[in-house]
């Protein structure tokens, strides 16, 4: 009986270390990202980067500073936060493009998709990022960075494919140039066609300008 008793105890104090244990443990909001990034692009937006501090987006998003921390290092990660994932996936596409593919369709064909994957609904979002990052040298200057770094791994991902290092370059170097034109026509208040078809006009504009 007193075997018994003891079992049961242990068992009720288990549950009870258990159930301490997981209070403690942050919780996990299945929405906490889209919120955040929300939050951080309307204050951004209404009081300026800098003067925004972590404390305010948790508040207006109604999270608390933990639950930020468990998405973005820094209240900078929250306009680049995506920048990793989209590299992968332009890189992954560029690899699996037939070989068939001539290199700079493969490459904007790989942005295109993947730009139509992540962007495509996140329009206002991208917009006010868009405008965030131009009015802050800082910004700027991180995003250029980024954009080094993706034009790098094309670069990379095209010699994969058997193209010698300066032709990758080349390649990796317009097919950006194509995407960049794309993103920023989009961004702009009288445009209203998709990503994808702006992808695609400013792909005949530079073969119609280089020949």
């Amino acid at each position: 009986m007193v075997n018994a008793v003891d079992a049961v105890t242990v068992a009720r104090l288990t549950a009870r270390c258990v159930v301490s244990t997981l209070h403690g443990m942050p919780r996990w909001e299945p929405d906490g990202f889209e919120r955040l990034q929300a939050a951080a692009l309307e204050l951004f937006s209404e009081q300026g980067f800098e003067r925004t501090t972590i404390a305010e987006i948790a508040q207006r998003a109604g999270l608390s500073q933990r639950t930020f921390f468990n998405h973005f290092s820094d209240k900078r990660e929250v306009l680049f936060s995506l920048s990793p994932e989209f590299q992968r996936a332009v890189v992954h596409e560029i690899t699996a493009a037939p070989q068939s593919v001539p290199p700079l369709d493969a490459v904007v064909g790989a942005l295109t998709i993947a730009a139509d994957t992540m962007f495509e609904r996140r329009h206002a979002a991208v917009v006010r990022r868009h405008e965030i990052i131009v009015a802050n040298p800082e910004l700027l200057e991180r995003e250029l960075t980024k954009r080094a770094a993706l034009t790098d791994a094309i670069a990379d991902a095209l010699q994969a494919r058997g193209l010698d290092p300066e032709a990758a370059r080349l390649t990796a170097g317009a097919g950006m140039l194509v995407h960049q034109t794309a993103v920023h026509r989009w961004t702009q208040p009288s445009e209203s066609r998709p990503l994808r078809e702006l992808h695609s006009d400013a792909l005949r504009s530079l073969r119609a300008t280089v020949g």
